[in-house]
């Protein structure tokens, strides 16, 4: 970006300025600002709901071949502008290219699967349920929902919920994350740019103010909210149950990867480096303990296996190259913000003194390019850890690889569910029978067979279990479809 972005809200078509005060977006790897994003006021979030409680009723009565239309032609520009996006979330988030375009791919595909909706959206029937009557099940769009969007996925995220509600017939106020917001400016351009009416698509910048507004707004009908456990739980999902709103609520995570003495060892090592340390770890289905299981083995054997794995990790997680993702070399960029490294750290600093043996030591920072070390770490790797130790059981959200020992598949498992979260799980073996037994008995939403990251693709929900996720149906797919819309039931004779 050759200058700093003064960004404006977007409500009822209209590109608005806000009286908020405005705060830094800074690019975490060069440390340079690049945009201004407003904290918009209460008033300013209830003009977006009204705009689009008044874009509601004729959205609503649009045919969804013609609302499916300004999807395709979303789509479309979403396509033509593939690298610009992707290379904004870099410099937003200070994620790799790579994983840029990996999530622009990922939230395009959503579009895509929304333009489905004229046979997605359709209900059932059947006639004679008793002589002479007929009884049908009718979806209907409810009104205005509220999408409250993360840091770590500022562009794909949203677009779990937003292409489904509006191809449901539902308008949308969306609040993307103030830490890196422009991702979603660019789409609501493109959403102006496509066709939408004024009033159906809206964006909404700011901090608690307007996630508060949100929640209380009588005129939301429900919300979608992906951040950490302790927001979804103890506010957004407990005033939604207030107020008598719908909720969606994806929250956080702490996801065990099983080694069994069977696996692939250097397929699996392949998968964990990504699982641990792709995204530099912010993500909610990043990899935190990697269990190696000696079912089977003697205790020599099981050493000497965890041994081999844990020398193989730490040696490949030596060699990834970080530093700004523009570089199609590197393969980590930098955590959101100094603040954010600071709390990983702290993480590192618990470990140690708790007595886990620090492996690969992330804070001796090394990088590709001479770039301010402010929000860089280099990939950690712990040995010996235990479930009781911090860093075993809170979500640390960093590039931080926890190794553990468990006797049996049943003590792993066990270790599992011993935690509090249920977002994924995952098994590396050639057991047919282990894996489905894993499958059938692990309490966590997403679940991999040989798989490091569990992403469920946009045709299926993202799922998630325990203190991951509150609600009753999911992002994606088929969950988002019935979460948009309402039920109905026509009972119908004549005379």
């Amino acid at each position: 970006m050759k200058q700093v972005l003064a960004l404006r809200n977007y409500i009822g078509g209209e590109w608005v300025e806000s009286k908020g005060e405005s705060v830094d977006v800074v690019n975490p790897a060069t440390c340079k600002v690049i945009a201004k994003v407003p904290m918009s006021t209460r008033d300013e979030v209830d003009a977006a709901v009204k705009a689009a409680q008044e874009a509601f009723p004729d959205w609503r009565r649009t045919p969804p071949l013609a609302r499916v239309r300004c999807l395709f032609r979303l789509k479309e520009l979403m396509e033509e502008r593939f690298e610009e996006l992707s290379r904004i979330q870099t410099m937003e988030h200070g994620k790799t290219i790579d994983e840029s375009r990996g999530e622009t791919r990922r939230g395009i595909e959503n579009v895509e699967v929304a333009t489905g909706i004229p046979s997605l959206m359709m209900g059932y029937n059947l006639e004679d349920i008793a002589a002479g009557i007929d009884e049908y099940l009718i979806r209907q769009p409810l009104g205005v929902f509220g999408i409250i969007g993360p840091f770590n996925f500022p562009f794909m995220v949203p677009l779990w919920f937003a292409p489904y509600a509006v191809a449901t017939g539902n308008t949308i106020v969306v609040k993307p994350s103030s830490e890196d917001p422009i991702s979603q400016v660019k789409i609501a351009e493109m959403v102006e740019e496509a066709g939408f009416p004024p009033g159906v698509w809206n964006i909404v910048h700011g901090g608690r103010t307007v996630v508060s507004e949100m929640l209380d707004h009588p005129d939301i009908k429900g919300i979608c909210f992906v951040g950490s456990t302790p927001v979804g739980k103890n506010v957004v999902y407990k005033k939604c149950g207030e107020t008598g709103k719908r909720v969606i609520a994806q929250c956080g995570a702490k996801n065990y990867l099983l080694v069994m003495p069977d696996a692939d060892l250097e397929k699996t090592i392949a998968a964990s480096l990504t699982s641990f340390f792709g995204n530099a770890g912010q993500r909610c289905l990043s990899g935190a303990n990697l269990v190696v299981v000696g079912e089977g083995l003697g205790e020599r054997e099981h050493d000497d296996l965890h041994r081999k794995v844990s020398d193989a990790l730490v040696n490949a997680a030596s060699k990834v190259r970080v530093g700004y993702g523009l570089d199609k070399s590197v393969q980590m960029g930098p955590l959101r913000d100094q603040g954010k490294k600071e709390r990983v750290t702290g993480f590192i600093d618990i470990g140690v003194t708790e007595g886990a043996k620090l492996r690969l030591d992330g804070r001796d920072v090394h990088l590709v390019g001479d770039w301010p070390h402010t929000c860089f770490l280099n990939p950690t790797v712990f040995e010996e850890v235990t479930p009781d130790m911090t860093i075993a059981r809170e979500e640390i959200f960093g590039p931080v690889a926890c190794i553990m020992k468990a006797r049996s598949f049943d003590e792993a498992v066990d270790m599992i569910h011993g935690s509090p979260y249920g977002n994924a799980a995952s098994i590396f073996t050639r057991s047919g029978k282990l894996a489905r037994e894993f499958q059938y008995r692990v309490q966590c939403g997403n679940i991999g067979i040989n798989i490091g990251i569990v992403a469920p693709m946009a045709f299926f929900p993202f799922s998630g279990m325990k203190n991951s996720f509150f609600g009753d149906l999911h992002g994606q797919g088929q969950e988002a479809i019935r979460f948009f819309t309402e039920s109905k039931v026509v009972i119908q004779r004549w005379f």
